[in-house]
């Protein structure tokens, strides 16, 4: 009898713990704590296995955006001015969709094929944000996707 009413004990904890995670889990969906793809027409699509940004409770991680112009599929890179522009453009059309503007933007990577570029590429850069800017590393690096010379990611938080 006494092994019965330990074994009742034990089942009756696991049934309980089973419902306690599943609460939790009800919980965490309820208060928007997971995770959501964003994804708009006016930026880029990914050109490989990631999504434009995703929104983790209230922080917007965006992947980094290249000069891609989201309407014709070209590439923006006649001057660095006007290639920075558009990738400053993407980034805005993917802020716009999660309800973010560049005031959210909390942190920058800035990734450039050649630093003689720095000075113009900030000058664009630093137009996009009114006074207080993100934290923000740049770094030369000896290639970037489809040749462009500059990329930019982003994390926002609402």
């Amino acid at each position: 009898m006494r092994i019965k009413n330990i074994y009742f004990g034990f089942f009756l904890l696991l049934i309980l713990n089973i419902a306690a995670c599943n609460s939790n889990n009800k919980k965490n969906l309820d208060s928007g704590n997971m995770k959501k793809i964003i994804e708009t027409p006016n930026a880029p699509a990914p050109i490989g296995p990631y999504s434009q940004a995703v929104l983790a409770s209230n922080t917007l991680y965006i992947s980094g955006q290249i000069a891609i112009n989201p309407l014709s599929g070209e590439l923006i890179t006649q001057t660095i001015e006007a290639e920075t522009k558009q990738v400053m453009e993407n980034l805005k059309a993917v802020l716009n969709e999660a309800g973010m503007d560049f005031n959210h933007v909390v942190k920058c990577s800035i990734f450039i094929s050649d630093m003689n570029h720095f000075g113009k590429i900030n000058e664009v850069y630093g137009s996009y944000f009114e006074k207080e800017f993100p934290a923000r590393e740049t770094v030369q690096v000896a290639k970037l996707p489809k040749d462009v010379n500059v990329e930019i990611s982003a994390i926002a938080v609402k």
